[in-house]
């Protein structure tokens, strides 16, 4: 941490980075006094309390957890303040705002870099990370991590933690089945990025405390696939980074926070989706990157997508659910769901909205850009039973779900589910593999 006076820190989260920059930057430093965690972006991670035992004996009573909101308040209440920003997948603008929020009560604002966040590792780390939320970084890692096993490599997935339930629970967190997966009682967020490895046949590893996570997943692998979130930094130190982009959203390599740090880090960038968005927008999308990264090199990917089983959508009344935070704060109006349906010529789309229930209505209303798609907001049981009630209410003969998950394991629904699976493929030379094998053979040849 920088050399400051002993001091109030706030820190600004959405449930992960936040717990990993206290956890490896403030526990043990006494010249920081965590007085608050502030949540946003996912519903219902406030209002509680970052326990004791993960805290530490500085602080036997754990550190509250409230809403955004109050962060003026609780500058007030801390004269001379820090307020750390921490969670990711914003513009560049909307972090400032915060920062002007903070500076305005009287308060520091500090943005943590990655040398102080960023864990060694004792086994070699290949970090995947994306621009923004929706580029396709997981299938990405799947690849990765499958061609690895396929070469013979003890492999463990660390996935960007998404901790919302019990907090002391899920201090270190392994999946190696779907009944792994059930016992945790995840949430569908958390399903979409796990269930994928786990059926693919990889161990993945999640949590809070991440340098006991990083024990834990070293402990039996030969490398790590770290499977970044969002478009944040890696939790660990990177001997290889990977970073994907989105040949649908060529704008958007610049202007986000921290996606455009994130890519100016890159060793090898991925130009994904070149399949859906056309020759014209990955050839400029490639320029722009040579720009930005002249000496880096470039893999042109594409996402195919297809339906478990057409026969069952052709004729129908049709829903398509798709994945929740590409849509939602990862701004994309559609996934791979409505990609697989939408040039079916004998089929109905049925707009969610007609019957949506109140709260998934509010859902629409606050991203105005969705399109005629539901999103898979899943973080609770109450929001699992919106997702029900909506397509019952829609009165449809067949769900579309384009998300990574078995959605009708994690919420039944009385008519059939259809998957729309997306897989990755390169799309020219040089191959992401082939990248990575020179890779290894430079470390150990």
């Amino acid at each position: 941490m920088p050399d400051v006076k002993d001091r109030s820190l706030i820190i600004c989260g959405a449930g992960g980075r936040d717990f990993h920059n206290f956890n490896v930057a403030v526990r043990d430093d006494a010249a920081w006094r965590a007085v608050a965690f502030t949540a946003a972006q996912i519903p219902g991670i406030d209002d509680r309390h970052y326990p004791a035992g993960l805290a530490g004996p500085r602080y036997p009573e754990g550190i509250p957890i409230v809403p955004e909101a109050r962060l003026e308040r609780l500058c007030r209440d801390n004269p001379g303040a820090t307020v750390m920003f921490a969670y990711s997948d914003v513009t560049h603008g909307e972090v400032m705002a915060l920062g002007a929020r903070a500076l305005a009560a009287g308060a520091d604002f500090l943005l943590l870099g990655p040398e102080h966040t960023m864990l060694r590792s004792p086994v070699p780390v290949i970090a995947v990370s994306a621009v923004r939320t929706g580029c396709g970084k997981s299938q990405v890692a799947r690849h990765v991590s499958g061609s690895l096993r396929e070469m013979g490599f003890r492999v463990a997935v660390l996935r960007h933690p998404m901790p919302y339930g019990d907090l002391f629970r899920q201090r270190v967190q392994r999946f190696a089945s779907q009944a792994d997966i059930d016992a945790a009682d995840c949430t569908l967020e958390e399903r979409e990025e796990y269930e994928p490895h786990v059926a693919a046949g990889g161990v993945l590893f999640a949590g809070v405390d991440y340098p006991a996570v990083l024990a834990a997943a070293a402990a039996e692998a030969d490398i790590i696939v770290w499977d970044g979130g969002n478009n944040d930094f890696p939790f660990l130190h990177p001997d290889l980074h990977i970073v994907v982009t989105d040949a649908l959203r060529p704008d958007q390599i610049t202007g986000y926070y921290p996606g455009e740090a994130v890519l100016r880090t890159a060793d090898v960038v991925v130009i994904n989706k070149v399949d859906a968005a056309g020759p014209g927008a990955a050839d400029q999308l490639g320029r722009d990157l040579a720009a930005l990264l002249p000496d880096v090199p470039q893999v042109r990917a594409a996402s195919p997508v297809a339906l478990d089983d057409a026969s069952l959508v052709a004729g129908r009344r049709v829903l398509v659910v798709d994945d929740g935070p590409t849509l939602t704060h990862g701004g994309m109006s559609f996934g791979a769901g409505y990609v697989a349906v939408r040039d079916l010529p004998d089929i109905t789309l049925v707009d969610p909205r007609k019957s949506a229930t109140p709260a998934l209505q509010a859902v629409f209303q606050r991203y105005p850009h969705l399109g005629p798609v539901l999103p898979a907001l899943g973080y609770s049981a109450a929001q699992r039973a919106d997702l029900q009630a909506t397509i019952h209410r829609a009165g449809v003969d067949v769900v579309v779900a384009g998300t990574p998950i078995d959605f009708a394991h994690a919420v039944p629904v009385s008519v059939p589910v259809v998957r729309a699976r997306y897989r990755y493929a390169d799309a020219g030379a040089p191959t992401l593999m082939g990248l990575v094998r020179a890779f290894l053979e430079r470390r150990q040849p």
